[in-house]
């Protein structure tokens, strides 16, 4: 079997190499295997990306296997989110969907086949007197008093933990390795504990539950998995990996181990993610501020963006921190391609163009994008009354603001030049409520007039009368550091959330088109960003409208404005 040509990378020469030499009869056969102890977020997305295109690109097979071997943290919720974020990525596992806890009963012979062998034993010690006498890099482990059990005696214990005999934590199934290796992992790990706790799948079946190290391997040994895609974490674990296939002397996949994904200002732990939906900081695990692919999916983000995402930053060996401007440019550069351009008003400034008839009504044309000549164009009305960014008026301008003030001429994009004579203030107030303008009718379209003077500032509009509201959320990165576990003392990555992650707007003015939008449209309001028609809180006529990201990026101001 020939590989196609693909950016190459460590692993691939690894499969190349492989392949050349007959390994494994030239399969190639990966696997993405998921606790389902909470939701997938944007550092899984690379590594289904990384095994499901390998098993594409070698004419090879990709398996979805939920390793479901601690019943007290794993729920059926959680499985069903990742059957539906895995496939929405595009990862084709076809019908290879299995679960760890289906292989319990070929684990539990395994482990008795190892007591026979004298290579493993139940052990009475403590968590606690585990940890204590495991010792440390510098220290080597002290052996347990129950080490030397006999065979027999190990077999009857072990039998009666599953049958329940025991409380939870009394006992604990070792394998007798090295309590001097230098390397931890093999000072006589545990492979079994006791948990008289209900299994999603095996209900009350089971009291004894498998540790990750010891299914792990056995796992991909049972699916004949080729190359088993870690990350570096595991690395030290690999010796491990080993010596229990090679014990039971059954099929050997092999362990590869490559970076996980750090991205800046977000925080990517399970722990941390199911802290801040627990403590209602975010609004769920779909939370568009959250770094899950259910969040990234509401927010607007496309499966093709992740995907591209997860090919600019590659593969490699060594763990690194990714800024989070690399993964808003990949939906920027897919929607500035894509996505239709449209006008909406998030703060409006009501303008009243003076020497424009009260009751006309003109359609102007409007190029829907002007990157795609495929895309066509769409009629946006203009009348007498308009509202333009509260922002694009100065009343005193400051040096090089090309947009409007007192004197000052700006185009209306598909409209005409406006004139800006008049300021009205509130009299109670002295904010400024309305602008009085002049237009010129030779303009029209947003063209330069005949006299050939120009101007430098070009603005959005939408149409007071025609135009209808909508509620928009302004999301931004959650937390206001690259790192957002970086705190002073006494404080917790808590501390460096940002108070501005979301701001809504319930009342922002869109142009008449977008009010049949539809929940998973994507729109660019010009000048202001990509936004996304929430798919859980719209309703027919009723769109509310997620910011995907802004046209630039965004999180650079909030952290100067942190050191500042």
């Amino acid at each position: 079997m020939k590989a196609p040509k693909a950016p190459t990378n460590f692993i691939r020469d690894i499969i190349d190499e492989d392949i050349r030499t007959g390994k494994n009869g030239g399969r190639v056969h990966t696997r993405f295997p998921p606790e389902p102890n909470g939701y997938l977020h944007i550092g899984h997305a690379k590594s289904i990306c990384l095994n499901f295109g390998i098993a594409r690109d070698y004419n090879g097979k990709f398996n979805l296997r939920f390793d479901d071997t601690n019943p007290e943290k794993e729920e059926q919720e959680y499985v069903d989110s990742i059957i539906e974020d895995v496939r929405w990525l595009g990862a084709d596992f076809e019908d290879r969907i299995f679960y760890g806890s289906d292989y319990f009963e070929q684990m539990y012979q395994w482990a008795v086949a190892l007591i026979k062998k004298g290579k493993a034993y139940v052990c009475d010690l403590t968590a606690a007197e585990v940890s204590e006498t495991r010792g440390t890099l510098d220290k080597p482990g002290r052996d347990s008093p129950y080490r030397n059990r006999g065979v027999e005696e190990n077999l009857d214990l072990f039998a009666r933990m599953r049958q329940g005999e025991f409380p939870d934590g009394s006992k604990t199934l070792r394998a007798k390795i090295d309590m001097r290796s230098p390397n931890l992992n093999l000072r006589d790990p545990i492979m079994y504990r006791i948990v008289h706790a209900d299994h999603h799948r095996q209900g009350s079946q089971w009291c004894i539950y498998p540790t990750y190290d010891w299914a792990h391997g056995l796992e991909d040994s049972i699916e004949g998995i080729t190359h088993s895609l870690c990350t570096l974490e595991f690395e030290n674990h690999r010796p491990l990996y080993d010596w229990f296939l090679d014990e039971l002397g059954i099929y050997h996949p092999q362990q590869i181990e490559f970076a996980r994904l750090n991205l800046s200002h977000t925080v990517l732990s399970k722990r941390r993610l199911l802290e801040l939906v627990q403590k209602k900081i975010v609004s769920g695990w779909d939370d568009p501020r959250m770094p899950t692919i259910s969040g990234l999916r509401r927010r607007g983000y496309t499966p093709s963006s992740i995907r591209a995402f997860c090919d600019t930053i590659g593969v490699a060996k060594f763990n690194s921190t990714i800024d989070l401007v690399v993964l808003e440019n990949s939906i920027r550069e897919e929607l500035n391609k894509t996505a239709p351009r449209v006008m909406a008003v998030l703060d409006p400034l009501k303008v009243v163009i003076t020497n424009y008839p009260e009751d006309k009504t003109e359609e102007m044309e409007a190029v829907n994008n002007p990157e795609d000549p495929s895309g066509g164009s769409r009629r946006v009305p203009f009348s007498r009354e308009l509202y333009i960014e509260r922002e694009d008026f100065r009343e005193v301008p400051p040096p090089k603001f090309f947009r409007l003030a007192p004197g000052k001429e700006v185009r209306l994009r598909y409209g005409y030049f406006i004139k800006c004579e008049k300021a009205v203030q509130d009299p109670k107030t002295g904010r400024i409520v309305e602008l009085h303008c002049t237009h010129d009718p030779t303009t029209r379209g947003g063209n330069n007039p005949p006299d050939g003077r120009k101007v430098k500032g070009t603005i959005h509009w939408v149409s007071a009368r025609h135009a209808f509201c909508a509620e928009v959320r302004l999301y931004d990165v959650l937390f206001t550091k690259k790192d957002p576990s970086d705190v002073e003392d006494g404080k917790d990555y808590l501390s460096n959330l940002n108070p501005k992650s979301l701001e809504v707007i319930p009342s922002a003015y869109l142009e008449p088109s977008l009010k049949g939008a539809r929940p998973g449209e994507r729109f660019q309001f010009e000048r202001t960003g990509y936004f996304f028609v929430d798919p859980v809180d719209s309703a027919p006529g009723r769109p509310v409208f997620n910011r995907i990201v802004t046209l630039r990026d965004s999180w650079e101001k909030i952290e100067k404005s942190q050191k500042a």
